[in-house]
C-alpha cells in the first residue's frame, strides 16, 4: 500500500510531461550563443563535482520534442546526434511516456531487480517479446547487460570460454586451473588475445578498451594487453567507381588477418575471436563491403575461433534493417553480436556454442534493467507499426544523395559521402574546419557530432523524415557557401 500511494507523486513528472508534450516544433529556435549562460552557470557548478571538459550544453527535456532538442535556455535545434545515438523514437515519444504512466509497469520502475539471482515472473515473457522478437536471424539467445561496454566485456569473456572448452575437449577444467586462476596465473589465466581493428571502438572499460583503437585519450596511461590490431578498409567513393581498387583493399586487411593469427599461434598467446563494428563509428564511420565481412567469417571459421560483432552503435535500425550485419548475407550467423544505445538496454545476442557451462561466468548484480526492456517493447511495436525501417531507408537515400550533390559543388571541402540508412557521414578537408562546422550549425539551430579526425556523422533518430533533411541542407550550404 506504501508503494501504491507514493507512486502517483513519483509519476507527477511523467503526467505532467505527457499532459503538456506538444507536436515537434516545425523549424529550429536559436535565442542565445551555444552554450548559453545559463548552460554555462550550470557547468561551472557541475565543474566544482567532475570534470566537464565534454558538455557542450545542458538540456531542458521537459521541453525537447521528436527530433528536436531543447537547451537549458531555451534554444531549440534540430537533433541529428540524438544522445550519441541512443534515442530510437524521439523526445518524449507518446508511446514511450505511455510506458511509464502504465500503472501496470510501476514496480519494475520501482525496484530494479538483481536480475540473475532474483528475476521477475515477468521477465521470460518480456524478453521474448521484445528482445528475441528483434534478433537477429537465427540467433536464439540473448543476455542482457547494463550498457554497451559491458555487454563488449562479456562477450570478450564468453570467447575465451568457448576457446578454452575447445581446448579441454569437453573435460573439466583441472584443479591447477582452478586455483592458478585466482592469481592470474596459468594455466587458469591463459595467455590469449582478441584480434581488433585499427580505428575501432568498444567500450572503456579495461576489456573492451583492449580492443579498442580510435582517440588517445580513451586510452592514455591505461596498461593494456598486447593483443593483434589488424588494418580496417579504408574505401574509395563512390563505391561503383573504385570495385578493384576497394577489392585490393580488402584483401590486403584479411591478409593481414590471417598472418596476424598465424604470427600470435607462434608466440604461444592464440586469438580466440575476432570483434569487429559492422561500420566503425567512433573511429571515422569506417565501411567495409559484404565481401570483407564474409571472409572474415570464413577466417574464423577456419581458424575455430569466434566471431563478435559489435552493434551498439548500429543496431536497432539505424542503417534500414534492424541489424547492420544484416546488409552482409553472411552464409551463417555470428556468434555473438553486441547492443546497447537505441536499444535502450545493453546486450548481446549468441549462438548455442557460447553459452556458459557454469553459473555465476557471466553475472552481475543486475544484468541489465526490466524498465529499459519494458520502454523497448514499446519501441519495437512503434517501428513495425509504424514501418520505421523503411521510412529510414527512404530518408536515408535523400541523404546521402543530398550529401553526395553537396561534395561535388564543393570538392574543395567535402569528401566521401557514405552510408547505410540514416547511419551517414561525410568527411571535411580537416578537423579544424570540421569541427567549427559543427558548432555553428548549432548556431544556426541544428546538433551535429563528428568521428575520426574528420568526418561528420550523422546519428538521428529511426523517425526522421525528408523535411528535417532539408533544415540541415539549408544550414550546409549556407555555411558552405560562407566557407567557399
Amino acid at each position: 500500500m506504501v508503494v501504491n500511494l507514493s507512486l502517483p507523486f513519483v509519476f507527477a513528472g511523467i503526467q505532467r510531461v505527457f499532459m503538456s508534450s506538444r507536436s515537434e516544433p516545425s523549424s529550429p529556435r536559436v535565442r542565445t550563443k551555444i552554450p548559453g549562460p545559463r548552460s554555462l552557470a550550470l557547468k561551472a557548478e557541475l565543474t566544482k563535482l567532475q570534470n566537464t571538459g565534454s558538455v557542450v550544453f545542458f538540456t531542458d527535456f521537459d521541453r525537447s520534442q521528436g527530433n528536436y532538442i531543447t537547451d537549458a535556455d531555451g534554444n531549440c535545434l534540430l537533433d541529428l546526434y540524438t544522445q550519441i545515438a541512443s534515442i530510437p523514437l524521439g523526445y518524449n515519444h507518446p508511446k514511450m511516456v505511455e510506458v511509464l504512466k502504465n500503472d501496470k509497469n510501476w514496480a519494475l520502475f520501482a525496484n530494479r531487480p538483481a536480475l540473475s539471482s532474483f528475476p521477475p515472473k515477468e521477465w521470460v515473457s518480456k524478453l521474448n517479446k521484445t528482445l528475441m522478437s528483434m534478433a537477429p536471424p537465427n540467433l536464439t539467445h540473448v543476455q542482457t547487460m547494463a550498457c554497451g561496454a559491458c555487454s563488449v566485456e562479456n562477450c570478450l569473456k564468453s570467447m575465451f570460454m568457448v576457446y578454452q572448452r575447445q581446448k579441454r575437449k569437453g573435460q573439466p577444467p583441472s584443479a591447477e586451473e582452478l586455483q592458478s586462476c585466482l592469481v592470474n596465473e596459468p594455466p587458469g589465466s591463459p595467455d590469449l588475445s582478441i584480434l581488433s581493428f585499427r580505428n575501432s571502438f568498444h567500450g572503456r572499460t579495461m576489456g573492451a578498451l583492449a580492443i579498442t583503437h580510435a582517440k588517445w585519450f580513451h586510452k592514455l596511461d591505461f596498461p593494456q594487453p598486447r593483443w593483434p590490431v589488424a588494418s580496417f578498409p579504408y574505401l574509395r567513393y563512390p563505391l561503383e567507381e573504385n570495385q578493384r581498387e576497394n577489392r585490393i583493399e580488402e584483401d590486403r586487411c584479411l591478409a593481414e588477418v590471417e598472418e596476424l593469427i598465424e604470427k600470435y599461434s607462434k608466440m604461444k598467446q592464440p586469438v580466440a575471436g575476432i570483434c569487429v563494428e559492422p561500420i566503425q563509428g567512433e573511429g571515422g564511420d569506417n565501411h567495409a563491403t559484404p565481401y570483407f565481412f564474409q571472409n572474415l567469417q570464413k577466417i574464423c571459421k577456419k581458424n575455430h575461433i569466434s566471431l563478435m560483432l559489435d552493434e551498439v552503435q548500429t543496431g536497432c535500425g539505424a542503417t534500414g534493417k534492424l541489424w547492420a550485419h544484416e546488409h552482409f548475407d553472411l552464409p551463417e550467423p555470428p556468434d555473438l553480436v553486441s547492443f546497447s544505445k537505441k536499444m535502450l538496454t545493453g546486450g548481446f545476442y549468441f549462438r548455442s556454442n557460447q553459452m556458459p557451462h557454469e553459473a555465476g561466468r557471466i553475472f552481475n548484480t543486475w544484468v541489465g534493467d526490466p524498465a529499459k526492456v519494458i520502454q523497448l517493447e514499446a519501441v519495437s511495436k512503434v517501428i513495425k507499426e509504424d514501418n520505421l525501417l523503411s521510412l529510414v531507408r527512404e530518408t536515408g537515400r535523400y541523404m546521402l544523395a543530398s550529401l553526395e550533390d553537396a561534395q561535388r559543388k564543393y570538392p574543395g571541402i567535402l569528401s566521401r559521402a557514405r552510408g547505410l540508412g540514416t547511419y551517414v557521414a561525410i568527411d571535411f578537408k580537416d578537423s579544424a574546419t570540421r569541427d567549427a562546422f559543427i558548432q555553428n550549425a548549432r548556431l544556426k539551430g541544428v546538433n551535429l557530432g563528428g568521428s575520426g579526425s574528420v568526418t561528420l556523422r550523422f546519428r538521428p533518430t529511426l523517425t526522421l523524415r525528408k523535411k528535417h533533411v532539408n533544415i540541415f541542407l539549408d544550414v550546409l550550404h549556407s555555411l558552405l557557401a560562407q566557407m567557399k
